[in-house]
């Protein structure tokens, strides 16, 4: 009998030390980010998780407020509404800072720059930016959708009548068309620009540039607490040489 107690009460201490260790678990504090991991080198996927630059500066701004960092990889056009929601605490996806976002979220200072560049064949009649603006222009830009590129073309080449966006959920998509001729360029960030023109033979990127724009982290309106200490931490890290050490592993100085 005695020995039988001696066993209920040891099962009972570790049954209480393993609550304890869920519950210190459950405890912990999360913060979720939002992205689209479809825009090498600041998201993309690598052995079935999200890496690259936003990834590793979220990572660290997380560790430094004392978070444990969720990704979600979702739809681009998807980050802002669930951001707004408050279904995701912040999006970081190479997103650029706009009018026209800026009266749906807040952002976190900028922590990179960015440059909207024209994916072209290497045999195309598109030889410069210019050539898009150009009177009796009609061509067909491809863009991902509810990117800057989309907005930029929208408002500059469509509205304007010179041309036609097509829109596609994915990048690579809009690459794929170009390769296969239905689209005449691909108006996108040049960093994924590079990489798509090195995976896809016969591409080029122009070398006038379309746009410069900054990237910075959105965050919902209402939660001001949370964009100090983001913003505070962001700081810091810009500050100590850490963000630029991140940007320079996946984007070395040429």
């Amino acid at each position: 009998m005695k020995k039988l107690v001696k066993v209920l009460a040891l099962t009972a201490v570790a049954a209480m030390a393993l609550a304890g260790c869920n519950s210190a678990k459950d405890d912990a504090k999360v913060i979720t980010m939002a992205t689209n991991a479809e825009f090498p080198p600041y998201e993309y996927m690598e052995n079935n998780e999200v890496v690259g630059i936003d990834a590793d500066i979220a990572k660290a701004i997380a560790d430094k407020l004392g978070y444990e960092l969720k990704i979600e990889n979702v739809d681009f056009d998807s980050l802002i509404p669930g951001v707004q929601t408050g279904k995701y605490d912040f999006s970081m996806a190479g997103m650029t800072v706009t009018d026209e976002r800026l009266e749906q979220v807040n952002f976190s200072q900028t922590y990179a720059t960015g440059i909207q560049s024209v994916i072209v064949k290497e045999d195309s009649a598109i030889k410069t930016v210019d050539d898009l603006f150009a009177e009796g222009a009609s061509n067909k830009i491809g863009v991902q959708l509810a990117t800057t590129g989309d907005i930029y073309c929208t408002g500059d080449i469509e509205d304007a009548g010179l041309g036609t966006v097509e829109r596609f959920n994915k990048g690579a998509d809009a690459v794929m068309a170009l390769t296969s001729g239905k689209i005449d360029c691909v108006v996108i960030d040049n960093e994924p620009a590079k990489v798509f023109v090195a995976n896809n033979e016969g591409l080029k990127i122009l070398d006038t540039e379309y746009a410069k724009e900054d990237y910075a982290a959105a965050i919902a309106k209402e939660n001001t607490e949370l964009l100090e200490k983001f913003d505070k931490a962001l700081g810091e890290l810009i500050a100590d040489g850490t963000v630029a050490e991140i940007i320079g592993k996946y984007i070395p100085a040429e």
